[in-house]
């Protein structure tokens, strides 16, 4: 590999040129390729650990005898820890390292998995689940970043980025087939110790393969800046979870308060310092804005896909867990094909059209929903999935290259925060939203059999599984009325979520269309009718 230099503009306004001379390893295309193969190791295992653990609720439920809130706490309280320090943790990893970031990150990681997988009370489960999130906040950003140092060929790293969405876009789906396989071999602990085998050959290989980097000038540690992140992160997803659960309550309310007032605090001192610790100004770039909008919503609509089938195949269908799992398989290769195609595709087309295409891909899987009938076919629901799967990788790919495109080497790190904080935002929210919709048509649509006792009907009521408990316990004949009538509850809310999500997803693909104008293919030149790419505005 050659000396390679850039330009990127000072605080002032003024270019700056800033040089980068890779290791001398890095020149052989086989060790860039094998040091890719190490990272995508955490992004697999978080993205599947996403999606795995709600297959082992019900063994955990059962083992460990959590009380409700104590249950929605196992679940919530990664993803809380998790958004409310990705930022900070990026702008770590420009200070200190991004390998050691992520070494640390996943030894971390790998400890605390391993204890998850034997605790015997509720309270250390949950313990367990925050720290998994303290950690699995140091493994993501740092992936990222480091590919955008390892990968200086801008059509290298194009590829390398495609196989980065694809391992997480594909690897939320490949959670349910890993945690089928796990549940119907092994006990519930085993979805968290499966997270030893795939970090180890990171820990091992890591410090051979990957290259350290970091940015040569970063500002001071700023304690400030890290409290208000998290003051706005957290609380924010938190609220977002409790109206999903219990509606606009006077908590939910103050936590979003909290979150906006302290977000308004931390963009101000962002703008205010000479060396942020996230670079605000460059959501005023419409194609990196743009991009993190693609980014988050095209997650969104996966995770809410994603959310209903699993109930549908196991608890409608009748399939077991690792048939359920399966039935994904076709669209997790889609998701992964996709994602490489378009590779390809970009250098014809511009970015804003492929990031917009997929976004209507994914409408046009909700429609396959819709079309397929309010029974949900399960033939529907494959093929909606396939070509939800194809629109992610295709959005995904080229949103997150787009983000990485608009900033310069050394703020990588701070860049792929912002990426990450979309997708686990976009996660949640496509659990929150569309998964409170749907359970609240689920809940005005159940009618339950008179013959269930008050205690029974309102367990029913709740959720889908919950009517599978209720029905497990109930004359056949009793049981038959009980869940035909769930059935038909919760692919009413299908159908209304479906609706919802098809609209988002139109009005996302036009927001690309618009932003991502100006994006240009990074190949050296523009893709056809594009508009060359504007500076970064002063300051970043």
């Amino acid at each position: 590999m050659t000396r390679q230099t850039s330009s990127a503009p000072g605080r002032n306004g003024a270019q700056q040129t800033i040089s980068a001379q890779p290791l001398p390893h890095l020149a052989s295309p086989a060790r860039r390729w094998a040091a890719l193969a190490v990272l995508m190791l955490p992004v697999l295992l978080v993205a599947v650990d996403n999606t795995v653990l709600a297959f082992a609720l019900p063994e955990i439920s059962a083992t460990l005898t959590p009380t409700g809130t104590q249950l929605l706490w196992v679940v919530d309280v990664y993803s809380l820890v998790l958004a409310g320090l990705l930022v900070p943790m990026g702008s770590l990893g420009d200070r200190i390292g991004r390998r050691r970031l992520l070494l640390i990150g996943s030894l971390g990681f790998a400890v605390v998995s391993a204890i998850a997988a034997f605790v015997t009370s509720p309270e250390a489960l949950i313990a367990a689940r925050a720290a998994l999130g303290f950690f699995g906040a140091m493994l993501m950003p740092a992936t990222l970043s480091l590919i955008r140092n390892i990968f200086s060929d801008p059509v290298e790293r194009r590829t390398a980025i495609a196989i980065w969405a694809a391992g997480f876009s594909g690897g939320a789906a490949l959670g349910p087939i890993v945690g089928g396989f796990l549940l119907e071999h092994f006990w519930w602990g085993s979805v968290f110790l499966m997270a030893v085998p795939v970090l180890v050959p990171l820990l091992v290989l890591g410090p051979w393969l990957i290259p350290e980097s970091r940015d040569p000038h970063p500002g001071p540690v700023d304690p400030v800046s890290i409290l208000l992140a998290m003051l706005t992160m957290t609380p924010l997803v938190w609220a977002i979870k409790e109206i999903a659960h219990y509606g606009f309550t006077y908590a939910a309310l103050a936590a979003l308060a909290v979150g906006v007032f302290s977000g308004s605090l931390f963009v101000r001192r962002q703008l205010r310092r000479p060396t942020p610790m996230l670079d605000v100004r460059l959501f005023a770039v419409p194609q990196f804005s743009g991009a993190v909008t693609a980014n988050l919503l095209s997650v969104f609509s996966l995770v809410g896909f994603l959310y209903f089938i699993s109930q549908h195949l196991q608890l409608v269908s009748g399939h077991s867990p690792m048939e359920a799992g399966l039935f994904l398989l076709p669209g997790l290769v889609v998701t992964v094909a996709a994602g490489l195609l378009v590779v390809r595709v970009v250098r014809v087309f511009r970015p804003s059209h492929v990031v917009a295409a997929g976004l209507l891909l994914n409408a046009v899987g909700y429609v396959i929903v819709l079309i397929s009938g309010q029974a949900g076919s399960d033939l529907g629901l494959l093929l909606a999935f396939a070509v939800i799967g194809a629109g992610v990788g295709a959005a995904e790919t080229i949103s997150n290259d787009v983000i990485l495109a608009a900033v310069p080497p050394q703020k990588a790190g701070a860049a792929s925060a912002i990426s990450e904080t979309a997708y686990e935002t976009g996660a949640v929210l496509g659990t929150a939203v569309l998964g409170s919709v749907l359970n609240a048509a689920y809940r005005s649509h159940l009618e339950a059999p008179a013959e269930l006792s008050a205690a029974d009907a309102a367990a029913a009521g709740e959720t889908l599984g919950g009517a599978a408990e209720v029905a497990s316990r109930l004359p056949a004949e009793v049981a038959g009325s009980l869940m035909e009538s769930a059935a038909h509850a919760f692919d009413s809310g299908v159908v209304i979520t479906s609706s919802i999500a098809a609209g988002l997803m139109l009005v996302a693909a036009v927001i690309a269309l618009v932003t991502l104008r100006r994006a240009v293919a990074d190949t050296g030149a523009a893709a056809p009718g594009a508009d060359p790419a504007p500076a970064p505005p002063a300051g970043s």
